[in-house]
C-alpha cells in the first residue's frame, strides 16, 4: 500500500502544479509491480474529481470554443482507440505517438525561446483531437492533448482550465466504458476511497506551489512533462 500512497501523492502534486501528467507519474511508479488493468481504474476515479476541482478553480479562463470541439473529437477518437487496443499492435502506435509528443515539446521550447506565437488552426484541431482520443483510448494518456493546448492557451491558468474541462468529459465516458467492461469493481472503488485523502494532499500541495512559482517556470515544467510523457511512451513500448 505504501507504493500506492507514494504514487498518489506524487501524481497529484504534478496534477495540481501542471494540470496533467498524473497518469504518467502514477502508472510509472506502480507499473513495476502492478498490472496496468488494476492501475488505470483506480487512477481514473482519483483523477476525475481533481479535474472538476481545477476546472472550477480556473473557470474564468475556460475557452469553450477550444475545449468543447476538442472533447467531441476525443470522444470520436476513443472509438478506434478501443478497437486498436483489442485488435492491433498497440506498441508501435504508442511509440509513434510518443515520438510526436517529444518533437512537439521540443518545438514548444524552441518557440518560447524565439518568441514565436502559435495560431489556432481548425484542421490541426481536428487532427490533434482525434489522435488524442485514440491515445486516451489506448493508454489513458492526454499528453498529445496537452501539447496542443500548451500552444493555443495564453498561460498556465488557461491551460489548466481547458485541459481539465476536456478531461472531465473524457473521464466521464471512460467511467461508463470501464463499468460496462467490468473494470470498475467494488474493490477498485474501495481502493480509490482509501487513497482519496492522499490525492487531496498531493493536489493541494501542487496547487499551492503553483502560486509561488513564476509563470514561465510553470510553463517550462508543463513542456518538460510533455517531453517526459512522450519519452516514457517510447521507452515502455520498445
Amino acid at each position: 500500500m505504501i507504493y500506492w500512497i507514494i504514487a498518489t501523492v506524487a501524481a497529484f502534486f504534478v496534477k495540481g502544479l501542471c494540470g496533467f501528467a498524473n497518469t504518467l507519474v502514477f502508472t510509472s511508479i506502480l507499473s513495476f509491480g502492478v498490472n496496468n488493468a488494476n492501475i488505470s481504474p483506480v487512477e481514473l476515479l482519483l483523477g476525475y474529481p481533481t479535474n472538476f476541482i481545477l476546472a472550477w478553480k480556473e473557470r474564468k479562463s475556460i475557452r469553450w470554443n477550444i475545449c468543447l470541439p476538442l472533447a467531441f473529437l476525443i470522444v470520436i477518437g476513443m472509438i478506434p482507440g478501443a478497437l486498436f487496443l483489442k485488435n492491433a499492435n498497440t506498441n508501435s502506435i504508442k511509440i509513434l505517438f510518443g515520438i510526436i509528443i517529444v518533437l512537439i515539446g521540443a518545438e514548444m521550447l524552441w518557440s518560447d525561446r524565439s518568441g514565436k506565437k502559435f495560431r489556432q488552426s481548425k484542421p490541426l484541431l481536428i487532427v490533434i483531437g482525434v489522435l488524442s482520443g485514440i491515445l486516451c483510448g489506448l493508454y489513458g494518456v492526454g499528453a498529445l492533448l496537452g501539447a496542443y493546448l500548451g500552444r493555443v492557451t495564453e498561460d498556465s491558468h488557461s491551460f489548466k482550465a481547458n485541459i481539465c474541462t476536456v478531461f472531465v468529459i473524457e473521464n466521464t465516458l471512460r467511467i461508463v466504458l470501464y463499468t460496462i467492461w467490468g473494470l470498475l469493481t467494488f474493490d477498485v472503488l474501495k481502493q480509490a476511497v482509501v487513497l482519496l485523502p492522499f490525492m487531496l494532499i498531493g493536489l493541494g500541495a501542487g496547487m499551492l506551489s503553483g502560486k509561488f512559482l513564476d509563470e514561465k517556470i510553470v510553463r517550462k515544467l508543463v513542456i518538460l512533462m510533455l517531453i517526459v510523457s512522450g519519452a516514457a511512451l517510447v521507452l515502455t513500448n520498445l
